[in-house]
């Protein structure tokens, strides 16, 4: 590991929407300059090819040509690449192949669907810091997956050099706080990866998030992590505030079906295509959501 993660992976770093055009494809040009907009706002890193970016429904090369692009894209922030199966061989695979492409660091679903027990869980994640020599970020996302990572597991895999990080997705704080209390003399940092979170998170030893309201707000998320980092709650919690009406907006039904009708309705993408099984965002929610964004242009 050549870089402190503390400085590779506190901060705010966007889950990079992956675009698609009329046909299906990915929009490389679209996600290139996705990628440069984030980076010119100030965002700290960026995330391709996680769940915002729909890699469940990427092919394997589809995936590293998604890395690939986003590394190519950015001048100095760090990629975070989305390099997670239920497979070990397939993480494994992937992790090489973002390695190869540039990323400065990985970010590792748990297995899904097979449901492993803690050995298990903890073995796979070993597996790839043990071949992959960057920076890895373990993502307890049970909602998705069907099993949370234990903190025990969590604790274990944080002795490794490899594992410098996890993402907090699972909804609970309490966990989340042992994470960080039994972590904390570590070279080790606990991300928010739930926007509605992100603040208490960081209150109980968080270093920053992987966002999806940073797509659409990267200021404004700027504003709650780095005010709480700095040690302002007050201008940390105002943000926090200002944004959560975007944050419920935006997890009204299943991510990223609302993010990429944000990111149309804020002119960044000319279309809104997700793959199916996901479908465009209910007439009800984007009447919500557009009046959610307005509001934030009112104020801003």
């Amino acid at each position: 590991m050549t870089r402190d993660p503390h400085d590779l992976l506190a901060g705010v770093h966007p889950a990079i929407a992956t675009p698609f055009t009329d046909d299906g494809r990915i929009d490389h040009e679209q996600l290139a300059a996705d990628a440069q907009r984030l980076e010119a706002a100030g965002v700290d890193g960026v995330v391709p090819a996680g769940s915002t970016g729909e890699s469940a429904t990427l092919t394997h090369d589809e995936h590293v040509e998604v890395v690939e692009t986003v590394v190519e894209a950015v001048d100095e922030v760090p990629v975070i690449a989305g390099t997670g199966s239920n497979n070990t061989a397939e993480a494994l695979s992937l992790s090489r192949r973002a390695a190869d492409a540039g990323a400065d660091a990985l970010l590792l679903i748990s297995p899904y669907y097979n449901k492993p027990e803690p050995e298990g869980m903890e073995r796979h994640f070993r597996r790839v810091a043990d071949a992959v020599d960057l920076p890895q970020v373990v993502y307890n996302v049970p909602s998705r997956t069907g099993r949370s990572i234990d903190v025990e597991t969590t604790v274990a895999l944080a002795s490794h050099p490899n594992v410098a990080g996890y993402k907090a997705a699972s909804g609970d704080l309490g966990t989340v706080s042992e994470v960080c209390e039994r972590t904390r003399d570590e070279d080790f940092v606990v991300l928010s990866g739930d926007d509605g979170l992100t603040l208490p998170i960081l209150s109980v030893g968080g270093a920053g998030t992987i966002s999806v309201a940073a797509n659409v707000e990267p200021e404004r998320v700027g504003d709650v992590v780095w005010s709480a980092l700095d040690g302002d709650y007050d201008a940390a919690r105002d943000a926090h505030h200002e944004v959560g009406p975007l944050v419920r907006a935006l997890f009204a039904e299943t991510n990223p079906i609302p993010v990429k009708e944000a990111l149309a309705m804020r002119g960044h993408h000319d279309t809104v295509h997700l793959r199916d099984p996901l479908g465009r965002l209910s007439a009800d929610e984007r009447e919500r959501l557009a009046a959610v964004l307005d509001d934030l242009e009112g104020d801003g």
